[in-house]
């Protein structure tokens, strides 16, 4: 796939076939061909110049590009336009095979590199259109001063491609030019704003979860759906902040209220009922759509997030905060972040940046760092801004309300290499695009809907629209630029109120004492829906019903924020923001549920009872905590049953006396969360309906529309055959601090009727707790005997969790000898799912590490020169250099970089020093 693609994907022959010239040639690079034409100069030709002086049209004066030991750039320029340009041509020399096809998925043109095999998926983020609206962002909303940045950055970048192509820009455009006649166009500045889309795409909240609990009610009770789904533990897990900034206001939901919260069991002549109907049995293929479409940040849903806290300077040893981030995303082969210096000599009006972080490859200025005054991280918030609608269509209308209005249509012509090129009809109601359109399955939505209004070319009468803040022309990248000049407190607020998409939680801190929180973002003000049922987005919603449509969005003044809180710290890790129960607005009704959040609060508050203070070396030990909530809950009970057989016995006692914490070598964590695993496919996965469980993964179950009674004469169970449909990392249940509290709601109910299993008379299978908890470790026993061995003292949980870094071309999809060229791994790990050290993996799919820390980072404000940080991989991404991959070891260790910052300490880190010239 030439994206990061965490899932697989189940239409390779033409993709295997453009793929394998490709790696062909690549085998022929790296050595095991002897032809003149292929050597390790063809493979070294790619490597960046970084020592000596180079030209580079553009530049108002010299230019400085100092690298350290691990290739890590810092840029000293005189002039913003000359940082900017300088960081362009500095990631195309590292990173453009990368940049290239981000640019080609964020703008749905992957068909134009690879062949028609990416035609479904181009069409469908041509339907969404998120380059067409970085273009109308660029053109109307971003500032003069951004715009002559994004152009100096583009100005940079094809400088770079000027002088280089083929071999010379990447291995993988000389093994590309074989199979196609491919050559890179001109770096646009659209090419960089269309990169924040596919961020906040990844970012976008729940709609993951609005489509899953749809589904459920093929297979589940509105009741039984809602269990899945319990409130938020405010009594026990912290909230971001106490209260918003607004108060008196007039509440614009109501979280509990008299409207029913599922919409599954609504009465069929409701609008809301008639939507439920219509798109539970259908909302599979849009599901599968969106597994299609490149995941470059990771598979969204509740593993997506990151922590991010700071510490005030009366808790810590400096006596100035200490601020700590570290956001889970997929891991990636080279990382999606890439390291940065960006130094104006002299701070002016004319050169306003003094700053260094983590950037995006393609895209100027910093995303996540410092600079010489303030601090900043993020979090993913996890506000609900996209809502799906089901519309009442005909072949050339859609109904709002009771009229009938016209579509908005425009043409898509997608160019395909070798191929001829294809177009595709966008529509778009007053909601937004139906991507119902983009799937064959998909368009039969609503067949089963009791109405009549049929579509001659949909056939049902009914389609899927989505809306999603992200679709709207936003001035998120003036933030980015301001963020990165911002000197106090009031400077980052102002630039934070420019971040409309993705919503984040930004923590901050400076050099003066001052720590803070400001939720940023565009999220969406619902109407009141039809009495019955709320607009709260929590199911798809009627489309032809005003009353479900967005009426605005929140203020950006009434969003919460915190400034120096007398506690004296600040905690983010996908938590709720704040209780809704007290807010006058709707942010979400899916938070992450705060295991993460609450143990770095109680890490943090036992540092510092009694006067204690917390170090650099506190906070980098924090970031690594492998602690399990979910194994400390569980494990008295598992302990307490009498486990009869022996073998299954010897497994049991590994828990004797365990801790909880999650080490790669502790053999009681392989063990528990293998037991955690088959608890939760026994008491809940395997009652799913197919279209949330792995594919290919085939149970016996009673039919979903059969009410008849569960066994036959003989006592034999009436089931059919049904095969999971989901892709392994994005199935459920997952196993994330979601279902800690399904578990946690239930664990004491002995009799609960979620712990029991189908069985027939002759065998009524488990029917309390204790028998499927037994049930569970004897199948993790034998499941973890074929995976580690008999003998299970020498179990270890990183024999299990491994994480293997793919290329995100080859490195999935080329052959086997050529992954192996490309990736790299695999890493034994610690930590885990809900862990504040979350190497996340997925308890539906299996044990293999599907997220990370994807970079660490602890800024020191009282010496910038004493803080830290470590990428996942390495500053390049050519596969064969000395920086690919340097800092993984690192990195899986828990080991941080010393990050210099000052113009001295950058010089006695520097290794390679380039020289920039006009």
């Amino acid at each position: 796939m030439p994206a990061n693609k965490t899932g697989p994907s189940g239409k390779k022959k033409g993709r295997r076939a453009r793929l394998l010239v490709i790696a062909v040639v690549l085998l022929l690079v790296a050595g095991f061909g002897y032809g003149t034409y292929w050597s390790v100069s063809t493979v070294r030709a790619s490597f960046p110049e970084t020592t000596g002086s180079l030209k580079l049209k553009g530049l108002s004066g010299p230019v400085e590009v100092k690298r350290d030991g691990h290739g890590i750039p810092q840029i000293y320029a005189d002039s913003d336009e000359d940082l900017f340009r300088a960081q362009g041509f500095v990631q195309a020399q590292d990173r453009f095979w990368e940049m290239d096809v981000r640019r080609h998925m964020t703008a749905g043109r992957l068909s134009e590199m690879f062949g028609e095999e990416q035609v479904e998926s181009d069409a469908f983020l041509r339907t969404l259109g998120w380059h067409r609206v970085a273009k109308q962002e660029y053109d109307t909303k971003l500032s003069a001063r951004t715009k002559k940045y994004l152009q100096a950055y583009s100005e940079g970048v094809n400088a770079y491609l000027k002088d280089h192509g083929g071999s010379a820009l990447s291995v993988e455009y000389a093994a590309l030019g074989l199979s196609n006649d491919y050559t890179p166009e001109k770096w646009t500045p659209v090419d960089s704003v269309a990169w924040l889309k596919a961020m906040a795409w990844d970012l976008r909240g729940n709609m993951q979860e609005e489509i899953d609990r749809s589904l459920m009610s093929s297979r589940l009770t509105p009741q039984q759906i809602e269990d899945l789904y319990p409130d938020y533990p405010y009594d026990r897990n912290r909230p971001i902040v106490g209260a918003g900034s607004v108060s008196g206001a007039t509440k614009t939901f109501d979280p509990k209220g008299t409207a029913t919260r599922s919409q599954s069991g609504a009465d069929a002549d409701t609008a809301a009922g008639v939507a439920a109907q219509g798109t539970r049995t259908q909302l599979s293929s849009l599901s599968k759509t969106l597994e299609d479409i490149p995941a470059l940040l990771g598979p969204n849903g509740n593993g997506i997030g990151s922590n991010s806290w700071v510490v005030s300077g009366k808790h810590t040893a400096t006596g100035k905060p200490l601020l700590a981030n570290d956001p889970h995303l997929a891991p990636q082969m080279p990382s999606l972040w890439y390291q940065m210096g960006l130094h104006c000599r002299s701070v002016s009006e004319s050169c306003r940046f003094d700053v260094a972080g983590y950037t995006f490859s393609g895209m100027p200025g910093v995303v996540i760092g410092h600079n010489q005054d303030i601090a900043w991280g993020f979090t993913n918030l996890g506000a609900d801004v996209s809502d799906l609608y089901l519309e009442k269509v005909t072949s050339d209308t859609y109904l709002s309300d009771d009229k009938q209005v016209p579509f908005t249509t425009r043409k898509e012509t997608i160019k395909v290499a070798d191929g001829s090129p294809r177009e595709i009809t966008v529509r778009s109601t007053g909601n937004g695009p139906i991507v119902s359109d983009r799937n064959g399955e998909l368009s039969k939505v609503g067949r089963q809907a009791p109405v009549g209004d049929a579509a001659p070319d949909r056939g049902s009468g009914y389609a899927v629209s989505l809306r999603w803040t992200g679709l709207a022309p936003s001035k998120s990248m003036d933030a980015v630029f301001g963020l990165n000049a911002a000197s106090d407190w009031t400077s980052f607020r102002k630039a934070a109120r420019e971040l409309a998409v993705p919503s984040q939680n930004l923590v901050y801190a400076d050099t003066e004492g001052n720590i803070g929180y400001q939720a940023p973002g565009l999220i969406p003000v619902r109407g009141k829906g039809d009495g019955r049922h709320p607009a709260d987005g929590r199911y798809p919603a009627p489309g032809w019903d005003s009353r479900y449509q967005w009426t605005g969005y929140v203020p950006q003044s009434a969003l919460p924020w915190e400034f120096n809180p007398s506690r004296g710290y600040i905690v983010t890790a996908n938590q709720a923001v704040i209780d809704q129960s007290t807010y006058p607005y709707l942010l979400t009704e899916d938070w992450g549920y705060g295991a993460r959040s609450q143990r770095i609060t109680d890490l943090i508050q036992s540092k510092i009872k009694d006067g204690g203070k917390i170090s650099t070396d506190d906070m980098q030990t924090m970031q690594l905590d492998n602690s399990s909530e979910i194994a400390e809950l569980l494990t008295p009970y598992l302990l307490k049953i009498d486990v009869k057989d022996p073998y299954v016995r010897e497994a049991q006692k590994l828990l004797e006396g365990w801790d909880y914490t999650q080490d790669a070598d502790s053999a009681a964590a392989a063990y528990f969360n293998a037991v955690w695993r088959n608890t939760l496919k026994l008491a809940f996965g395997n009652k799913l309906p197919k279209e949330l469980r792995v594919e290919g993964q085939c149970l016996r179950v009673r039919p979903a529309d059969d009410s008849g009674p569960l066994e036959d004469l003989d006592g034999n169970a009436r089931t059919v055959r049904e095969c999971g449909e989901r892709a392994p990392d994005e199935a459920q249940p997952d196993g994330g601090d979601r279902w800690y509290e399904v578990i946690r709601s239930i664990l004491r109910d002995e009799d609960n009727d979620w712990w029991k299993t189908s069985g027939t008379v002759r065998n009524p299978g488990d029917r309390s707790r204790d028998e499927l908890l037994a049930h569970a470790m004897s199948d993790a026993r034998w499941e973890l005997t074929a995976k580690l061995g008999k003998d299970a003292d020498t179990w270890s949980w990183g024999r299990l969790h491994q994480l293997t870094l793919k290329n995100q071309t080859l490195g999935t999809d080329g052959p086997g000898m050529v992954q192996h060229l490309l990736n790299r791994g695999p890493w034994n790990l610690g930590g885990g799912e809900a862990a504040v050290n979350a190497s996340g993996w997925n308890a539906a799919g299996g044990y293999e590490v599907i997220w990370v820390p994807s970079m660490r980072m602890i800024v020191n404000l009282g010496d910038l020169d004493k803080s830290r940080w470590i990428n996942l991989t390495g500053a390049s991404g050519h596969a064969y250099n000395d920086h690919y991959s340097d800092q993984t070891d690192k990195w899986a260790k828990g080991e941080l970089l010393p990050w210099a910052f000052s113009g001295r300490k950058v010089e006695d880190a520097t290794s390679d020093t380039l020289a920039l010239t006009p």
